[in-house]
């Protein structure tokens, strides 16, 4: 059994972190002593990493509860965790590209100004936002 602060560092997180996950009901301490600290088996480092492994691949924690749920479930199989990584995927995708059209826009705004000692009054890019602004607004 393990204290909290050697868990959070065998897993690479903090013990804040650690005690976050817990209310967020994604890991339960083992036991406690009897002064009431908790203490964690190595199945806890395991989930640990699990949890900070799918969060870098762009799960949220609510995503990483479903995929813990379908691990636990018995009528689950590998197809039900292969959707769901499918969805994600297809929802970075679309970031992906709304990203890619805002960088568009950025380039169009750049390429508008020369720079230079211009007022700002006189500013390619801070009118173009102007009028798109005036435009949405109407």
């Amino acid at each position: 059994m393990h204290t909290i602060g050697k868990v959070a560092r065998m897993a690479g997180v903090s013990a804040d972190t650690l005690r976050y996950y817990e209310t967020e009901g994604l890991l339960a301490p083992a036991s406690k002593t009897t002064a009431g600290y908790r203490l964690y088996d190595n199945d806890a480092v395991r989930r640990l990493r699990f949890v900070k492994h799918a969060k870098a691949c762009g799960f949220t924690l609510s995503d990483i509860k479903e995929l813990l749920a379908l691990k636990r479930k018995d009528s689950a199989c590998c197809e039900d965790v292969r959707s769901l990584v499918i969805e994600k995927k297809l929802q970075i995708e679309g970031k992906l590209e709304a990203l890619r059209a805002m960088s568009r826009a950025l380039d169009g705004l750049i390429h508008s100004c020369e720079g230079g000692r211009n007022p700002t009054d006189d500013c390619p890019i801070l009118g173009a936002l102007d009028v798109s602004l005036r435009e949405a607004s109407r």
